[in-house]
């Protein structure tokens, strides 16, 4: 079910993810996520921008109960700038390490490059199919620029997430209680597979060209326990399917391919909690 924890692959043409079921060491970690121990800011960044180590702000939460299960890192094609591209760390707090079906997460991402401030987002981590969620709109993100006390911010702001828990706990039965028709799947599957694919309405001629991948492909289950139709077993098949790839299809010409899993954090970030909102969307009609 989880990589190995010494293992760090490819999530993409530019980033790199290690995942572990256990909480990660600081070696495991650098292997796949060496900007989390940058010694200085980039050379791009004024006098004004406080450095402050991401792992220094990660050793001050690991203080406060929060664990690292998963990093990742966008590459850089600028030489000598990968040592300080963004990195997401998806944490846990002591007693929410393995509860099942999903435990709760706190997604922390930050760079040294000026690309990002501080930023604390909520997420969610399903076991059964390793699907990393980040929630919509139920809790507000924080951010944190680079300045002042960044690791005493950074910490008062993951308890704020921490807090925020019991209302996503509270969205997600919902969504699990309510059963969807087949026609409300395939409405939630297309809405879908317009933000992931939007990008190729515009072609060389100017016209429209279909997705890569139908609607109906979207809702289709990969594993047992993902079958049924309730709002929240459906929003995982279509996420999966989304973040994930992997998928039989036809290029815009006709040729055949699989899709690609999404390749950067920001879009996955952004897709991940639009697709969230969606289901949001559908439960608030439903109900």
């Amino acid at each position: 079910m989880f990589q190995s924890p010494s293992l760090a692959t490819r999530f993409g043409r530019n980033v790199q993810v290690i995942r572990s079921e256990c909480p990660l060491a600081e070696d495991q970690m650098r292997s796949a996520a060496p900007s989390i121990f940058a010694t200085g800011k980039h050379g791009s960044r004024s006098e004004r921008y406080t450095y402050i180590p991401t792992i220094d702000v990660l050793r001050g939460l690991r203080r406060e109960g929060f664990e690292p299960f998963m990093v990742a890192q966008s590459k850089s094609r600028i030489e000598g700038k990968t040592e300080f591209t963004k990195h997401m760390i998806r944490m846990r707090h002591a007693g929410q390490v393995n509860t099942r079906p999903e435990a709760n997460e706190i997604i922390l991402i930050n760079s040294h490059d000026g690309a990002s401030s501080y930023q604390m987002l909520a997420g969610m981590f399903r076991f059964v199919c390793c699907n990393g969620l980040v929630v919509g709109e139920v809790v507000d993100d924080i951010r944190i620029p680079h300045k002042g006390d960044i690791q005493g911010e950074v910490i008062e702001g993951a308890f704020r997430v921490l807090d925020e828990f019991d209302a996503v706990a509270e969205h997600t039965e919902a969504m699990k209680a309510l059963q969807l028709r087949p026609p409300e799947e395939l409405a939630l599957a297309t809405a879908a597979l317009a933000l992931r694919f939007g990008e190729r309405s515009i072609e060389e001629t100017g016209g429209h060209s279909p997705a890569p991948v139908t609607a109906e492909q979207l809702i289709e289950a990969r594993r047992p326990e993902d079958l049924g139709h309730s709002l929240w077993t459906t929003f995982q098949r279509v996420q999966e399917n989304v973040i994930r790839g992997g998928q039989p299809g036809r290029s815009a010409q006709g040729r055949r391919l699989q899709t690609r899993p999404v390749a950067s954090i920001d879009r996955g970030v952004s897709l991940n909690r639009a697709l969230w909102m969606l289901a949001e969307e559908m439960r608030k009609l439903k109900a």
